[in-house]
This record gives structure tokens, C-alpha cells and sequence, in this order.
């Protein structure tokens, strides 16, 4: 494919060159670094545009033919250049809400927690509900819950939930309000933790949703369409901030998706965006074909726009490693952090093998990409072994289809995996967030195979990088940071937070392939490979300007690169504000 790509662009410049002198180039950029990404990872001096494509790359005196009496110049003074970056997962729509109502602060302790309840007792009406969300126990440095009793101290007036995925830690009076007594707990045993001395309720709730009701809003005052477009265009443009160019909304559902259309017709997707369509597995299988075929027919599929499309579509497999449900090949094991006392419990699987095959089989036969949130090394081998027996009779490779988060894996699937064509959409400052907590679980021994860069890029296993983006508008403020460059420390360094040591450093990139994981490989993911993901004559000009070496300078700086513009289409997009 990339083949094809050269050989066009080859045409392209051989064709433009008999006339360059009456089409000049739009832009010129000169004395720099620019990194093409190129199959030669090819660093050239400087680089021109026209009509938003890439019309040549070469040394200065090689692009200064294509230079018009109209034509800007841009003198990089020896600055980096890359290809627009990528993030292979995000999901913009909910995260740009998360504080439509009021800021949420981080919290990395049991007393922040409580702090920020102690707060919102103080302005949301006695008898209201107080919830908080997506915030990990993995992450706390207690690493545990906060008690029903520093619930109810922190707020006694009000119902208090505490979410952290499907699981919860609900104060007296939201138990109270749910009816959920030490009666109710004997009912429901598997949902109700209690103390075993007294068989009262601790307020830890097992999908809590099946149980917990919260009743009632805190947020008072209506939230208008205008102002949600007006929130996500604020969150793409801090996208664009930080040399994000390009997306996947993975899990997108009708509403989102008009969303996006709002934003193109009125000029302000200033992300490209791909769909991953969300898709319920497992209900009545004319239904779920019923829906492919809607994907399949949509003209966002059939002929995506530049800015907007969709690529396939994506389920849930198993459960997360973050609150204890990933399935795994092994039993977890005892562990008083997630509260798991079955020495035989290997997690959560929402989708059966047979089900699980007609899945990817109907989305493959309609050339849609299949992806499945896979975090166990038993989802995702799983998966791959499905992909391998669909590939028998209906080629995977050409639809793109991919493992998502992929955490846990193997030496057989990352082979698999290999040989089938399948990409992999991991998020690598999980390895930082949650690597202490899955140290102390599982022994470093079974983390060999923990997001596994190296290994993937040696197999020639497509892998791309994506943050996962659920809430907060900025880009380390982000429960899930979305700040590309942080992600490229992480991958190099494999460093984690309160964490003495590099995890498993032999599965470390080198600044190449650091480089390539948010560009080329995540186009690929976007199935836009062709047009995207580097810097070559034909392809479109995506490019940002950085301030800082990434292939010299220290690991520790890494982290720390500040975009100086970004060029969408040739265009530079607005100022990039401050975080």
C-alpha cells in the first residue's frame, strides 16, 4: 500500500515539476528538520504546499524552483518539523462536558476525594445526590475506596456515590435511598459487599449500576446544543494545541456523530475524525446486522469527507484492569485492591467465541473495521484467534480491524496478530498511571507482555497511540492524558508514577518508532494512510512546528515539547493558547 502511495506521489511531482513555474508553491518551509516519516524516515531541509497538499520535500535549494511571486516563506531557523500527530482514541463528545457544570479537580489521594465532596455539599441542595466518576482506585496513592464512614463524614446531609468504572463506594444515604440493607445484601451477594462480622453493607457495590440508582440532578440549569458544540470545538482546538490533527472517536454513537456534522458544515472540525460506530453485540443477530448494514450504507462510509468518517465499528470484550474485570488466561489472584477473594477469578468476558466470530464476520464481509475493547491477555487472544478462522474465508487486513487497548497480550497473538494484518490501539500513559498498581498485583514477571511496543513494531504489527480521552478539557488535566508528547516520554522511558524503575525498558521504542506511533501507524488505523501520517508529495499537509530536537535530546525532555503551529490542509489554525 505504502508502495502505491510513492508511486503517486512520484507521478504527482514528475507532472507538477513541467509547470512549476506557473503554479508556485502556496507555502514554503526552508532551513529546517523535517521529519517525513517516509519508508526511509527521511529528514529533509524543506518542504512546499499547494492547495493544501504536499507538493515536494528536498534540500532548499531543490524546493526553492517552486517559489511564486505569492509564495510564503517560512524560515524554520533549524526548528523541527512532523507530520500532524494522531490520537487512535478519544472520546471528545463526553469528556468536553465533564465540567459543564462546574471544575473538577484531580484527585490522587482519599483526602482529595473527600475534599472535593466536603465542597459540593456546600452548593448542591441538602438530599441531592453528589457523584463523582472515572475516578481509579489504581490511581489513588491509598489505593483502595474511601469507607462509607469518610462519606458519610464528608458529606452527611447527602447521598454520595463514588464511581470508579462499573464499580462504586456509596455513602448511608444513597444505600439507604436504594434500600439496600443487610437484607438486601443477602439477596444480592455478588453486587453488595458487607463486613463479615456484622453482614451490614460496606458500601462497595459490584456493578454498581445493577443496584444504585442515583436520583435526582445537581446540575441546574439546562445545557443547550449551541453550548455543547461550543465545548467540544474548545476541546479540539486544545487538540490542535498540542499537534493533534487527527482522531478516533471509538464507541461513537448517533448523537456524536450528528455532533461532528454540526461541526463540519459550519467550518469548525478542525480535527479529522474517525468513527468507530458503537455496537451492542448482543442482541438478536438481525438486529445487529440490521445496523452494520446502516454503517455500511452511511455516505460517511461509502464517501468520507476529508474531516469526517467512519471506519467500522466497536464492542466490549471484557471488563478493565483498572477496576479488577479484565479477562485473563490466568486467575488475577487474592487482592484486597480490587477486592477479589476467588483465587480462581479470571475477570469478566461480555461476548462468547461463537458470537463473537459472527460479529466479525458480518462487520469484515461489509469492508468494516472490527475493533473490541480487549484488556486480558484472555480477551485479546480471544480475539485474534477469531480474526485468524474469519481470515480463512474473508480477508481482515484490508478493513483495518484492530485490537483496542490490547494491554495484556502474548507472544502467540502479537504473532497472530502479525499474520493476520491486524492493527492495535494502545495507550501508553497507562503504563505510567497504573504500572505501580499492576507491579504490586501480578509480580513484574507477568507484565512482560504489557503494552508491548517493541515487540509489536519487531512482528511488524501495526500499533498506534491514543490516550483514551474521557473527561476534562486539557491536556495533562485529562483523567486520561491526551498530551501526545507525554505519551512519546512514556513509550521511550516506560517510566511509571510512584514507581522506582522502568517497567519491562526492553519494550521501549526508540525515537523513530516513538515518532511513527502517532503519525503513519495511527493514519493507518484511520484508513487514511494514503492521504496522511507523513510528509510526502500528494499527501495532505498536516505538519506542526516543535520546539525541541525529539530525536537528540534527553528522554526527560521529551515530555515537555511545546507545539509552535499547527497547519491543517496547508492552513496554520488559531493562536495556540496557554493550558
Amino acid at each position: 500500500m505504502r508502495l502505491n502511495v510513492l508511486m503517486a506521489a512520484l507521478l504527482f511531482v514528475s507532472s507538477s515539476l513541467v509547470d512549476a513555474e506557473d503554479k508556485p508553491a502556496d507555502l514554503i518551509l526552508h532551513n529546517g528538520r523535517i521529519v517525513t516519516v517516509d519508508q526511509e524516515f527521511a529528514i529533509v531541509e524543506s518542504m512546499a504546499v499547494k492547495d493544501g497538499l504536499i507538493l515536494a520535500t528536498g534540500t532548499n535549494e531543490s524546493i526553492h524552483e517552486w517559489k511564486g511571486t505569492t509564495t510564503k516563506e517560512i524560515d524554520l531557523q533549524g526548528k523541527m518539523v512532523l507530520p500532524g500527530l494522531i490520537d487512535s482514541h478519544v472520546h471528545p463528545g463526553g469528556a468536553s462536558m465533564y465540567e459543564a457544570d462546574h471544575e473538577i479537580p484531580a484527585m490522587d489521594t482519599i483526602a482529595d476525594v473527600l475534599d472535593y465532596i466536603r465542597r459540593r455539599a456546600k452548593v448542591v441542595p441538602k438530599g441531592e445526590w453528589i457523584r463523582t466518576s472515572q475516578i481509579f482506585i489504581t490511581r489513588l496513592k491509598e489505593q483502595r475506596y474511601p469507607t462509607r464512614a469518610e462519606l458519610d463524614q464528608a458529606a452527611p446531609e447527602h447521598p454520595v456515590v463514588f464511581r470508579t468504572g462499573p464499580d462504586a463506594s456509596a455513602n448511608s444515604l444513597a444505600l439507604k435511598e436504594n434500600g439496600i440493607d443487610a437484607e438486601f445484601a443477602k439477596a444480592h451477594p455478588d453486587h453488595v459487599m458487607v463486613d463479615p462480622k456484622t453482614g451490614e453493607p460496606t458500601g462497595i457495590l459490584r456493578q454498581a449500576g445493577a443496584v444504585l440508582k442515583s436520583k435526582g440532578n445537581s446540575i441546574s440549569r439546562k445545557i443547550t446544543q449551541e453550548e455543547r458544540d461550543a465545548r467540544l470545538v474548545e476541546l479540539l482546538q486544545d487538540y490542535n494545541r498540542w499537534g493533534i490533527t487527527g482522531a478516533i472517536d471509538r464507541n461513537c454513537g448517533d448523537s456524536a456523530q450528528a455532533q461532528y456534522q454540526r461541526l463540519l458544515a459550519d467550518g469548525k472540525l478542525t480535527v479529522r475524525m474517525r468513527l468507530s460506530r458503537g455496537l451492542s453485540p448482543n442482541t438478536d443477530f438481525a438486529s445487529v446486522e440490521k445496523k452494520l448494514d446502516q454503517f455500511a450504507n452511511d455516505a460517511l462510509f461509502t464517501d468520507p469527507h476529508p474531516r469526517l468518517g467512519i471506519i467500522g465499528v466497536k464492542v466490549f470484550l471484557d471488563g478493565g484492569m483498572l477496576t479488577g474485570s479484565a479477562f485473563f488466561d490466568q486467575p488475577w489472584g487474592v487482592s484486597q485492591i480490587y477486592g477479589i477473594d476467588d483465587p480462581a477469578y479470571k475477570g469478566m468476558r461480555y461476548i462468547e467465541d461463537p458470537r463473537l466470530y459472527d460479529l466479525v464476520k458480518a462487520t469484515v464481509s461489509r469492508n468494516l473495521a472490527f475493533t473490541a475493547h480487549c484488556q486480558g491477555d484472555g480477551a485479546v487472544g480471544s480475539l485474534v484467534r477469531t480474526y485468524q478462522r474469519v481470515n480463512e474465508t474473508n480477508p481482515v487486513a484490508p478493513t483495518h480491524s484492530s485490537i483496542t487497548h490490547s494491554s495484556f497480550m502474548s507472544k502467540q497473538a502479537i504473532s497472530a496478530a502479525a499474520s493476520v494484518g491486524i492493527g492495535v490501539d494502545l495507550q501508553p500513559a497507562w503504563l505510567y498511571l497504573d504500572g505501580r498498581t499492576l507491579v504490586n498485583q501480578f509480580g513484574i514477571a507477568r507484565l512482560k507482555h504489557f503494552i508491548p511496543l517493541k515487540s509489536l513494531f519487531e512482528a511488524n504489527v501495526i500499533c498506534g497511540g491514543g490516550s483514551d480521552h474521557m473527561q476534562r478539557i486539557g491536556s495533562m488535566r485529562s483523567v486520561n492524558p491526551y498530551n501526545p508528547f507525554f505519551g512519546m516520554w512514556v513509550t521511550v522511558t516506560r517510566h511509571a508514577k510512584w514507581f522506582d524503575a522502568s517497567i519491562h525498558p526492553q519494550e521501549s521504542l526508540s525515537r523513530e518508532q516513538m515518532i511513527g506511533y502517532y503519525t503513519i501507524n495511527n493514519a493507518w488505523l484511520m484508513r487514511m494512510e494514503d492521504e496522511i501520517g507523513s510528509l510526502e508529495a500528494g499527501k495532505r499537509a498536516d505538519f506542526i512546528i516543535i520546539d525541541r530536537n525529539l530525536l537528540t535530546c534527553l528522554p526527560a525532555d521529551i515530555q515537555h515539547t511545546q507545539v509552535l503551529a499547527t497547519y491543517l490542509d496547508g492552513k496554520k489554525l488559531g493562536s495556540l493558547k496557554a493550558e
